[in-house]
């Protein structure tokens, strides 16, 4: 899982040539509603600027952020306190001016959060662990009832080789930008006041999503299949998205695209195999009239984490006004929306299109009956 972060910046640049630093004492900065904080501005320098220097700091928005004091006169102080105070939820760019450049300022920024809640905050935090653990179950169940039949059939190969690939790729993306040092440089070059948006929390679901995608895999070589096999379309597919991530690997290793957007196509084909590979469980169990072999419990807990994903991102539009994060950008929230869509479908399939219905489990050579109630889980 990704963090999601509502950010302003604090911006310090300068404009003279003194050696020295100019610094805060923090990069991430939570104000509450009509509460004050602070922070401290810190220069660093053995020769201070001329004494007549001033910092101006210009409000972007004052309406939403108000800082205190406006205007810095250098003096012989080399650290102030700034006060910032929330007004409104939402975000403003705060700008410092000085009359002397100082050779570094790099490092002299604050992202300043604007709750309108502590209380939502921490209900967002709760959700937010309840459905990265649901999601991560969810894998489980499928496993089980795949050792208790001794058989896979009813588990469509081409979902099953779509999703390996999806986290695969998704796995990829968040060990290489929070992992290679190279990668992460090149992240914050390209967004020099951003946070790396891969948490621990996404290493370990994607590394476990590998893991139990594996393993159900496994259980495809061990236990009866029928005469299920993956696709000539997800062949198809499958070469497609294997062409497209050997290309920009060859792109990457030559210099032509930075290592950075490579793992950003690796991403991009996660997305894709997102909208899709659902499709063909879906269709391969109204072609056999059946759910038997297809775990409801799989489907039950992704239902849960998607909705509470989806529950968690409105509340953080509402606990900073950030709304656009919904619909200025939509990609997560469709994409969650997308996956709930479908666990609703398979459900209407288990519960009411298919109920007591019999399966027949195709076996080379004969058919086996298998009432459904038998062994779903």
């Amino acid at each position: 899982m990704a963090l999601l972060s509502y950010s302003w910046v604090l911006l310090l640049p300068a404009l003279t040539y003194v050696q020295g630093d100019l610094r805060t004492s923090v990069q991430d900065l939570k104000v509450y509603l009509n509460q004050q904080t602070s922070f401290n501005l810190s220069l660093i320098t053995e020769e201070l600027p001329d004494k007549n220097a001033i910092i101006k700091i210009d409000v972007q928005h004052p309406d939403l952020l108000s800082v205190h004091p406006l205007n810095i006169s250098i003096k012989e102080e080399r650290e102030w306190i700034i006060y910032v105070k929330g007004l409104s939820a939402g975000h403003s760019i705060v700008n410092a001016n000085i009359s002397h450049n100082i050779t570094d300022f790099s490092e002299a920024f604050v992202r300043v959060t604007i709750e309108k809640s502590d209380a939502l905050y921490h209900v967002s935090a709760v959700v937010g662990w309840i459905y990265f653990v649901a999601w991560s179950v969810s894998f489980y169940p499928q496993i089980y009832i795949n050792y208790k039949r001794k058989s896979v059939v009813g588990l469509n190969f081409d979902f099953l080789s779509l999703n390996v690939v999806g986290f695969l790729m998704y796995a990829l993306f968040n060990c290489g930008l929070y992992w290679i040092p190279e990668i992460e440089k090149q992240y914050f070059e390209r967004y020099p006041k951003g946070l790396n948006p891969v948490q621990i929390n996404d290493i370990f679901f994607s590394l476990h999503a590998v893991f139990a995608t594996t393993v159900t895999i496994g259980q495809c070589f061990i236990y009866e299949i029928g005469n299920q096999r993956v696709s000539t379309t997800a062949r198809i597919i499958h070469g497609i998205f294997a062409l497209f991530i050997l290309i920009s690997l060859i792109l990457s290793c030559v210099k032509t695209i930075q290592w950075l957007d490579f793992l950003y196509y690796c991403s991009y084909v996660k997305l894709c195999i997102t909208l899709i590979k659902y499709v063909p469980q879906a269709f391969y169990n109204y072609r056999r009239k059946s759910t038997v072999g297809w775990s409801i419990g799989n489907i039950f807990l992704d239902f849960t984490g998607g909705i509470l994903s989806m529950l968690q991102m409105i509340l953080n539009a509402y606990n900073y006004d950030d709304w656009d994060s919904i619909f200025g950008d939509p990609t997560k929230f469709g994409l969650g929306f997308f996956s709930v869509a479908f666990d609703i479908f398979f459900i209407i399939q288990h519960y009411v299109l298919y109920r007591n219905r019999v399966n027949y489990v195709e076996l080379p050579g004969h058919c086996q009956e298998e009432p459904e109630g038998a062994c779903s889980a």
